[in-house]
């Protein structure tokens, strides 16, 4: 891969003066065997959280696949027209993966077979094979180490299917974990009816489901009450109390009464099978095919649950909405307040929209005034003053844009702050009892598409964010070559000021064997990975750095990421990821 270095289009000018140290920065030390590595949460006593993508070697199973269907040897045929375009000779052939194992000993083939089974149509077809590949990571001063959460040994292979969703989405002071994920897929026969010959199909028994984890790895699934096609159900946070701990997310309540009918209509069990259908029913829904509200569980501390208590929503389904609505609460603190979103009246007319909201003593109360024109929003996190923030999306100079805000409860006060600029998309990710909140926005003023984020740091009545990597070395020890890292997301941060996140850094390329990639004159390929970092205050100066240069790389028709395809559906990953 070819690369060269750029002048960097424009410099942070954002005052510092409020701070008088900047932060070291160390790396938490990423999971063997992923390219990438993320934080979703810590707690005040160090416990750190988060989660690992790009999973090398993910198991591919052939055994089900008819190599003369038209479907996978046009496939071949478009990855050799890849391979030509950059110079390149395809190194298998697709009876190589069929008789000499290549998915196994071949990169370039164990790469393809990934992008044939993910591509749009076949990720949603319950007649292939199913693969993820994020999965969720423990930190320690050990190393990080995978958390399973419903993944199982496959009959078909050696290791884990690898075919679940993975995430954990917070952890108490005493390590206690609080998350979701997905059930496995398993190879299941099925016969159509008046057919005699079976089809192979990759079923699963539900598609989420929270739990909760103690520090020493023992499971405690939040089975929702209504679970019928398995149910949903996702924890988003917890929080330690003297008789257990109290745990708030999203669970199933019924099937909405459109979504019910066409389970009845369409799903027979004579054409596929039942869940299949079902599942296809509930992606191609906006809300799914469950009615979903906000829950807190409470559970003592043998862990079990002693009590379910639904949480409501802020606003009343009329009698003709037969489709499903939804809840849910993201964020708890040792006060007992839950905040979250849920569906509400858009400017009192009938649509609907999402939007931050409280639950508190029977109650669903809004704090951002739709009157401002802000048409949606998410709760992120919460501290012990009852400080909430997040986000919420209102048109800016014309385009759909969202801002960070943090709402004081106890002055019944919202605040937008001032981010890097008027376009620019933030969000707050967490806010300490110090009053400082961290997060992430778009820094790239000039790019209208795809903007380039980058870290943030705001404390509460000051009037600008900090831009975190402002606050790092401008050099590495050598005094001559550039600071490695970039923050790309600050996620969170404890009461001693300690910052996590995600930061980038230029690596050498891997492929999805993890080898070294290089390119057709030998050459080592570099691309830019995500790494989960720490950054610890230290006595000093902010340093006024040069200005940058910047790696960038060329874009090549076959050099896609691999695990891209199987990127899990937290688009960005987000400490609440994906909450439908």
């Amino acid at each position: 891969m070819k690369y060269k270095l750029l002048a960097a289009s424009i410099l942070a000018t954002l005052s510092t003066s409020a701070m008088s140290a900047t932060y070291k920065l160390t790396e938490l030390g990423g999971l063997d065997g992923a390219k990438l590595n993320y934080v979703t949460d810590v707690s005040e006593n160090g416990h750190v959280i988060g989660l690992s993508n790009g999973v090398y070697r993910l198991p591919i199973d052939i055994s089900y696949i008819d190599f003369d269907d038209n479907a996978i040897k046009s496939a071949y045929e478009s990855e050799k027209d890849r391979f030509e375009l950059i110079d390149k000779e395809i190194t298998f052939t697709l009876d190589d993966i069929e008789n000499n194992d290549a998915v196994n000993t071949n990169a370039d083939a164990h790469t393809f077979m990934i992008r044939f089974l993910a591509s749009d149509s076949r990720s949603v077809d319950s007649e292939y094979q199913k693969l993820a590949s994020a999965i969720a990571t423990v930190y320690s001063a050990e190393g990080s180490t995978e958390q399973v959460i419903f993944d199982e040994q496959s009959l078909d292979y050696d290791g884990l299917t690898r075919s679940t969703s993975n995430y954990l989405s917070a952890v108490a002071e005493d390590g206690v974990m609080a998350g979701w994920g997905s059930a496995p897929y398993e190879k299941t026969s099925f016969t159509q009816a008046d057919e005699d010959e079976a089809e192979t199909h990759f079923l699963r028994d539900f598609i989420r489901r929270g739990v909760v984890i103690s520090a020493d790895g023992v499971k405690v699934p939040l089975t929702p009450e209504f679970d019928e096609f398995g149910g949903f159900s996702a924890a988003y946070d917890i929080v330690k109390t003297e008789l257990g701990y109290e745990v708030v997310g999203t669970v199933s309540t019924d099937i909405a009464e459109d979504r019910q009918e066409n389970i009845d209509d369409r799903c027979d069990g004579e054409d596929e099978p039942v869940s299949d259908c079902v599942e296809s029913i509930e992606r191609n829904n906006n809300n799914g095919i469950y009615n979903k509200r906000a829950v807190k569980w409470t559970l003592d501390n043998n862990f079990n649950i002693t009590n379910t208590e639904i949480l409501g929503i802020g606003l009343t389904p009329k009698d003709d909405e037969k489709f499903a609505f939804k809840s849910g609460a993201y964020a708890i603190n040792k006060n007992g307040l839950i905040a979250g979103m849920s569906e509400v009246r858009y400017k009192d007319t009938d649509r609907r929209t999402t939007m931050p909201v409280i639950f508190e003593n029977g109650e669903v109360k809004e704090f951002i005034n739709q009157d401002d024109d802000w048409q949606l929003g998410q709760v992120l996190s919460m501290n012990d003053n009852d400080i909430i923030v997040g986000y919420a999306s209102k048109r800016i100079e014309g385009r759909t844009t969202t801002k960070f805000y943090y709402y004081d409860k106890q002055n019944d006060t919202v605040v937008f702050p001032s981010d890097y600029f008027a376009s620019s998309n933030s969000i707050a990710n967490d806010v300490n009892d110090n009053g400082i909140i961290v997060g992430e926005g778009e820094t790239d003023i000039f790019n209208s598409s795809t903007r380039r984020r980058e870290g943030f740091m705001y404390t509460i009545g000051e009037d600008k964010i900090v831009n975190l990597n402002d606050l790092l070395p401008c050099y590495e020890a050598d005094g001559e070559t550039r600071f490695g890292y970039k923050i790309a997301e600050a996620k969170a941060i404890n009461n001693n000021n300690e910052i996590f996140g995600v930061a980038t850094k230029t690596v050498e390329k891997t492929d999805s064997f993890g080898n070294v990639v290089r390119d057709v004159d030998g050459n080592i390929e570099h691309e830019s990975v995500t790494v989960a970092v720490k950054l610890t205050p230290i006595s000093g100066s902010v340093e006024e750095c040069p200005a940058e240069e910047v790696e960038q790389y060329e874009r090549q028709s076959a050099s896609f990421p691999w695990f891209a395809f199987l990127l899990l559906p937290f688009a960005a990953v987000r400490r609440v990821f994906s909450k439908k």
